[in-house]
């Protein structure tokens, strides 16, 4: 494989070029017209401009993308995360071009992309599963008659959802009805699929996932787990690894588990699969994501493997070259989503341009990330400017590394998470590892950081007023020359 294209934007797609740039592979990007100044275009040895800003008109028109690595000969097209990464057509479509397609095959894809056809594809591994039902269903009758069965709370989910949308927590009979309906209209919208399907809601769960990785050979290993239990809107902010709640016996279930997953669908390439842990550390199978994730730099560090390299060595061929008796657990790794948002105003997405934009250095951390000082943050895509990561010998040492390195992060021109990341880090909740998926809805509010920032500009001020006095009174000394 002598030169891939990468079939994303930002931070992940000059991610995936400096490892391919390590490797020796020659790399081409591509760009919308509101991305012709970002870095991975200036990054890559060749870039080619495929549509307006809109992603509909450029990145997720897998025909341009596929046009392009024609006619430069591309040997492979890594889709990074979101966009065609799951896209079980393109990915079809690549192959059946002669170009490889760095990731599981249409096959796999297709099976965990539904919620359904993956509950019924690990169902004959005995993986435990949250207690629901395994068909689709639009009958409000039907649905009270399982749910009264089953025993209130329910969730009800899209079947081709993802990110928190097309998903309800009923509370009360009377409430379903209304819920359902709202469920398969919101499902219709965002992924042309109105499916949902009811299954036990989990009152305190945490959100565990684990890394697999499999080649064209038959071996699969996991590379241990990733906590993603703090959440905005059933969607990660923080991911660390290991998870404080995991014992070495527990993990491993979770591992051999994760293993079947990945047998049950004939997967190739990195993935994950995402596990909820109710307050009895009882595990269930949630879903695979059949690609790399956000959250990957956590593993990586805690590992010492480079999982973008793995996918492309898995893609040309090669066989694994450890096994799982040489994978550990070395350190703890944190991660921070810095995204484009007001923590203030409910997470509302923040554009503008980067008036001031200085990531922080040091031992220890790691910043992936798609932008410079200067840049306009699009309207068009997915508000994340970076991702902030720390890596310590003791989960202490991570945090403390993570609370000085969002000091040492200046951004001036939108508003960040970076404030609500410290009040996570800083939390006795989050510190002790005593927290749930509704960490946000118990212990955070726009208040509490407000009063924090007025806390913080207090003692800020009485340190500055004491170093004042300090200094006048040194002024005033005799001379005694």
């Amino acid at each position: 494989m002598k030169k891939i294209l990468i079939a994303n934007r930002g931070e992940i797609a000059l991610r995936v070029m400096k490892t391919a740039r390590k490797m020796g592979i020659k790399t081409v990007a591509v760009f919308s017209k509101a991305d012709r100044n970002s870095p991975h275009v200036k990054y890559a040895d060749e870039a080619v401009c495929i549509g307006e800003a809109p992603s509909n008109e450029s990145y997720l028109v897998g025909s341009k993308i596929i046009k392009v690595a024609k006619e430069l000969d591309v040997d492979g097209i890594h889709p990074g995360y979101g966009f065609l990464s799951e896209n079980a057509d393109f990915a079809e479509e690549v192959e059946k071009n002669g170009i490889t397609f760095i990731g599981p095959g249409s096959k796999a894809i297709r099976i965990m992309g539904s919620k359904l056809a993956a509950k019924d594809a690990v169902k004959k591994y005995d993986i435990p599963m949250v207690p629901g039902i395994d068909e689709a269903i639009t009958d409000v009758d039907k649905a009270l008659k399982i749910a009264k069965e089953i025993g209130f709370p329910i969730l009800i989910k899209a079947s081709a959802g993802g990110g928190g949308k097309g998903m309800r927590v009923v509370e009360k009979e009377k409430e379903l009805a209304d819920q359902m309906k709202r469920a398969i209209s919101e499902a219709e919208s965002a992924f042309g699929d109105g499916s949902v399907f009811i299954e036990k809601y989990v009152g305190s769960p945490r959100h565990i996932e684990i890394q697999v990785l499999a080649d064209t050979h038959g071996n699969i290993v996991h590379l241990f787990e990733r906590e993603c239990s703090i959440q905005r809107r059933h969607q990660k902010v923080v991911e660390e690894a290991p998870s404080v709640i995991l014992t070495e016996e527990l993990r491993a279930k979770m591992g051999e588990a994760a293993i079947k997953v990945a047998e049950a669908c004939d997967y190739v390439g990195t993935g994950t699969v995402e596990f909820l842990m109710d307050e009895n550390k009882n595990f269930y199978f949630l879903e695979m994501n059949t690609r790399l994730q956000v959250e990957h730099p956590v593993t990586e560090l805690i590992t010492g493997i480079d999982l973008v390299e793995q996918q492309i060595k898995v893609a040309r061929g090669e066989q694994l070259s450890f096994s799982q008796e040489d994978l550990q657990i070395k350190g703890h790794a944190l991660e921070l989503r810095v995204y484009a948002e007001d923590p203030i105003a409910d997470f509302m997405p923040s554009v503008g341009t980067l008036e001031r934009y200085s990531s922080p250095k040091g031992e220890g951390i790691r910043v992936d990330d798609g932008f410079e000082e200067g840049m306009e943050v699009p309207i068009y895509y997915d508000p994340m400017l970076s991702k902030l990561i720390t890596y310590g010998k003791t989960r202490e040492e991570a945090m403390q590394l993570m609370i000085d390195a969002i000091d040492n992060y200046e951004v001036k021109g939108v508003m960040t998470t970076l404030p609500f990341g410290k009040f996570v880090f800083e939390h006795e909740a989050f510190r002790t590892g005593n927290f749930d998926t509704h960490f946000v809805k118990n212990y955070y509010s726009a208040e509490k950081l407000e009063s924090k920032f007025e806390e913080e500009a207090k003692l800020a001020g009485l340190i500055a007023l004491k170093q004042y006095l300090k200094d006048q009174q040194l002024v005033r000394l005799p001379n005694n020359n």
